[in-house]
């Protein structure tokens, strides 16, 4: 069962290392014997994730990478690869929302600029087609590799206030199973790939929508989420750590094509 779920050696480059959700994640696929690669564009976090990794004795390095530069994006695996190895598996994490590219009672959707709007869409869609672009094609070549997206509960149904990102995270799915196919039939039956599907878990960029500023407490919108979450609460970042080595595992050998969700039961809930 230990050699079942065993990562040990395994390159993972992950996309948005430096946050909180892929942060955790990273970390918990070093102590499972991955040897990481946290890109980010922040540069500051990237290297904190690593120095954390590296001061429990993992093997880890910091790549300063922008999912949406091409040339960026080749650099960072160049490094990766003369650093640490060929490139086993590809977590694409780079993503997030905007509270330009959001409704609200100042900001209708008649009046939603469209560059955050694309901004939204880009980061979380586009940089993750480009980052694939680039490292599954040596994956392609080598006839093996695994790849996770980050897709969200705004896929399966959007959710209101943000439909930049609900739509962004429905190509993120769409794309998963897409490349799924193609990679299988064009390629090698030995590269996989999925996605997870998180819940509501508190980050930086959903914060402003679920807690008030000030005081801390749930907005109407946070209540309403754990109203609708059989589980009745947040998710922490350590619970998506289960899933995730399950799927970049022999575990899931013939899973691919997928998105799994962990929601704490949301989308199963109809709210009756």
């Amino acid at each position: 069962m230990k050699e079942l779920f065993d990562l040990t050696g395994k390159v993972t480059v992950i996309t948005g290392g430096g946050g909180v959700l892929c942060g955790t994640m990273a970390k918990a696929l070093a102590g499972a014997g991955a040897k990481i690669a946290v890109w980010d564009v922040i540069e500051e976090a990237a290297l904190r994730v690593a120095d954390e990794i590296r001061s429990g004795n993992g093997t880890a390095i910091a790549v300063k990478c922008d999912v949406l530069n091409k040339k960026s994006l080749e650099a960072a695996a160049e490094k990766t690869v003369a650093e640490l190895g060929e490139i086993d598996i590809l977590i694409n994490g780079a993503g997030g929302n905007k509270k330009e590219a959001t409704t609200s009672q100042d900001l209708s959707f008649f009046d939603l600029p469209a560059e955050a709007v694309r901004f939204v869409f880009e980061l979380n869609f586009i940089g993750t087609f480009l980052t694939t672009q680039v490292v599954a094609k040596d994956m392609a070549k080598r006839g093996r590799g695994i790849i996770l997206n980050v897709s969200s509960m705004a896929a399966f149904n959007p959710l209101t206030k943000i439909p930049a990102y609900s739509a962004a995270k429905a190509a993120v799915s769409n794309f998963t199973q897409w490349l799924a196919v193609h990679l299988c039939q064009n390629y090698s039956k030995d590269i996989r790939v999925n996605a997870i599907a998180p819940g509501f878990f508190l980050t930086e960029q959903n914060r402003f929508l679920l807690t008030d500023e000030k005081t801390g407490e749930l907005t109407a919108r946070g209540k309403v989420i754990l109203d609708h979450t059989p589980m009745a609460r947040f998710g922490q970042p350590e619970e998506l750590i289960g899933t995730v080595i399950w799927l970049l595992s022999d575990a899931a050998k013939f899973v691919t094509g997928i998105v799994v969700p962990v929601d704490g039961g949301f989308s199963a809930f109809s709210g009756v």
